[in-house]
């Protein structure tokens, strides 16, 4: 539940979600099973993919593709700045270097492929792509990246489930995808992640790996009551459960329908802010083509963020900051020598970015009040004599 009249984000649950989670408490089967192994053929069906593998996070997920990849220390992996920060803590912890490369602009904040390129060296293993408000990176050129010096491509697709890009679903375009359904995303279990990749020899590890490395999961000793299984790999606990399966076979049938939606609101975003002086909608060519996870502006000036958000909370309207650059987290300067200046395309958008409320259950109406508040507010910003509501 939330206190804001117009929240960041919401829930689409409804009995379908409640029928799904308690036919599973009725089946007093809780743990990974049979509702995990049917999540997992839906997801992979409707992502085209050969393998999708439910985690218990998007978090997980990343960590086991950069263990399945064996990363280690000395190794380097090329990511964004401008992404939640289990992006490169993942990487850390499977000892690689995070390498950070800028975003192309304020138009389209996603990696810059052109700056990629010029940071491989003999000891880069992967390139990690984040499709930042769920909209595509310019993966052709990442892919051909990638292929020139033997890389792996990883995606972090948790703000795009059910996004193609030419044909090809995001999460197939590289060697490994990983997608989030945490209570904020497209489709969500509350908690949760799923892994995809075309590659066998990944997957088989990964599902080794989630489960501690055993030989033998709860549900197949359940089954088939095999006397004793083998321990081959030191695995993690990364293992979803029936209840959280079971809401994401739910959601995943919701999921087209939903992200329709979320594409309808931001257009009229984009429509409705296209002529307000000092701001920038993202995306706006392409605004079809993605998830609309999240909906960012980016203000003309760091100066008028302050301004914007109380304007927007005064009206009972939440916002957020999609995100911190993660080279400058205390942790990432003091280990790795980063410092401010780096990425000046990252650090500038991300000074001037506000992330406005977008979900699928929001209104027209909704939209129109928070884009008309952003304009007033930057009018009284800029000293023209308008006032909070004064345009219909």
């Amino acid at each position: 539940m939330t206190d804001w009249r117009i929240a960041l984000a919401d829930l689409d649950l409804g009995q379908p979600e409640i029928d799904a989670v308690t036919e599973v408490i009725r089946s007093r089967w809780l743990t990974m099973g049979p509702r995990t192994e049917a999540f997992e053929r839906a997801f992979a069906q409707r992502h085209n993919v050969p393998h999708a593998i439910a985690l218990s996070s998007c978090t997980a997920a990343l960590h086991l593709a950069f263990a399945a990849l064996d990363l280690a220390p000395g190794d380097e992996v090329i990511l964004p700045a401008l992404t939640f920060v289990a992006t490169a803590n993942t990487a850390v912890q499977c000892g690689a270097r995070p390498v950070f490369a800028d975003i192309i602009g304020d138009d389209e904040p996603t990696i810059d492929p052109d700056h990629v390129a010029t940071l491989v060296t003999p000891r880069t293993r992967a390139i990690t792509v984040v499709h930042y408000a769920g909209q595509p990176c310019r993966l052709e050129a990442l892919c051909a990246i990638a292929r020139r010096h033997g890389l792996a491509l990883v995606e972090d697709c948790a703000h795009a489930p059910g996004v193609a890009l030419e044909g090809r679903f995001l999460g197939a375009w590289g060697t490994v995808g990983c997608f989030s359904f945490f209570s904020n995303k497209n489709m969500t279990t509350g908690e949760g992640g799923m892994l995809t990749t075309a590659d066998d020899e990944i997957a088989s590890r990964v599902r080794l790996l989630r489960s501690h490395g055993m030989t033998s999961g709860t549900w197949k000793r359940h089954q088939e009551r095999p006397h004793d299984y083998d321990v081959v790999s030191a695995g993690w606990n990364y293992r979803i459960d029936e209840l959280r399966a079971a809401l994401g076979l739910v959601q995943l049938e919701k999921l087209a329908a939903s992200n329709r939606r979320r594409q309808e609101l931001a257009r009229r975003y984009r429509d409705n802010l296209q002529a307000v002086a000092g701001v920038t909608v993202p995306f706006a060519r392409t605004v079809d083509s993605g998830a609309a996870h999240i909906q960012p502006i980016v203000l003309e000036t760091g100066s008028q963020h302050a301004e914007v958000v109380g304007a927007l909370s005064v009206r009972g309207i939440q916002t957020s900051h999609h995100y911190p650059p993660v080279h400058l987290f205390a942790h990432y300067r003091e280990q790795y020598g980063l410092r401010p200046g780096m990425l000046p395309r990252t650090e500038s958008f991300a000074a001037r970015e506000l992330t406005l409320p977008l979900h699928a259950g929001l209104g027209d109406e909704n939209v129109d009040e928070v884009t008309r508040t952003v304009r007033d507010a930057l009018n009284h910003a800029h000293g023209d004599g308008s006032r909070l509501g004064s345009h219909p």
